[in-house]
């Protein structure tokens, strides 16, 4: 029997079927009663789950896999779909199983590497080239950097996520530096191609996406700007001279400040051109492709067709979802 798919739910009726696992946490009610909390997603979206009755002993078995094969029922709460989980079990997916449990991106994963090395090799300056082809010989790396999500929940967070931003970066960036000709194109671009690079180490998708231990007590930020010097060592056997006096630096400062606010995670203010116009670009890709998502999603259903979304954290704001130019 096929799982109930999220995007199908309407806040009535029976649900069973697979699903990942999201934050699950131990609650307590009202009178003091355990009970689990969680998100249960598939790939074509995610709703709220509630197991009311829950012995917290249950809870390692539970979360053993990152998946669980659930049965119960859905309702509206608070004008959230809600799942009411009556019986919960562990569940190993199958990797065909996988594709309709986690959001994968809509295009070619093969012809999106394929652009991006494109364009790794008009690089021009011989010291950025070796740098370059430090990570893109990497085969481990390049492996886990074509299939990984970019994020958790807010922005191409998604199997294929991270190449798909950083796709988009680089494209818009090749398109607008004519207009910036004092900036560094060399700089921009491989800076644009590693500035999430460590986030395969920060995410894990094979039980569904979480932080990984690594993710969680380093970060991609830091773990990016240390990768650099382990890769810049590579590019100097292959360059046979040292790489330019500064240039690592430079492109440690924007790994480590391309999130653009201390508020928001950047260990630096961006503190160059070249940084500014990163993080910039960087913001402007984030923001509008979570704009997107939730104003104007691939898949939508009764739930979610008001004007108006939530208040997003991410944004700070609710966002009007109709185009009044296409009401196709």
């Amino acid at each position: 029997m096929s799982s109930t798919k999220v995007s199908e739910m309407t806040g009535q009726g029976f649900v069973h079927g697979v699903y990942s696992l999201v934050n699950p946490q131990i609650g307590t009610t009202r009178n003091g009663e355990p009970f689990l909390k969680c998100l249960l997603r598939d790939a074509t979206g995610e709703a709220i789950g509630r197991l009311w009755r829950f012995d917290p002993a249950t809870m390692p078995d539970i979360t053993s896999t990152g998946f669980v094969r659930i049965e119960g029922s859905q309702e509206m709460y608070q004008d959230k779909l809600q799942i009411k989980i009556g019986e919960i079990w562990s569940h190993e997916p199958s990797s065909e199983e996988l594709t309709d449990l986690l959001p994968c991106t809509r295009k070619n994963i093969d012809e999106m590497f394929a652009e991006v090395t494109g364009l790794m090799m008009t690089l021009e300056h011989p010291a950025a080239k070796a740098l370059g082809a430090a990570y893109l010989d990497d085969e481990k790396l390049m492996e886990d950097f074509r299939v990984a999500p970019a994020a958790m929940q807010i922005h191409h967070a998604w199997i294929g996520g991270l190449l798909e931003h950083t796709l988009q970066l680089m494209k818009l960036a090749d398109a607008m530096l004519p207009n910036y000709p004092r900036l560094n194109r060399d700089i921009i671009l491989i800076s644009l191609f590693i500035h999430d690079m460590a986030k395969v180490e920060e995410l894990r998708w094979d039980r569904g996406f979480e932080y990984t231990r690594e993710g969680n007590l380093i970060g991609h930020i830091a773990r990016g700007a240390m990768w650099l010097e382990d890769k810049a060592k590579v590019a100097e056997d292959n360059f046979g001279e040292p790489l330019p006096d500064g240039f690592i630096t430079v492109l440690q400062h924007i790994v480590l400040s391309h999130h653009g606010q201390l508020e928001h995670g950047a260990a630096k203010l961006p503190s160059t051109p070249e940084a500014i116009f990163v993080s910039q670009l960087d913001n402007l890709d984030a923001h509008t492709q979570t704009a997107l998502d939730n104003a104007r999603p691939f898949v939508t259903t009764a739930i979610g067709e008001e004007a108006f979304t939530e208040r997003l954290w991410s944004l700070n704001t609710k966002l009007y979802r109709r185009d009044p130019l296409n009401q196709s």
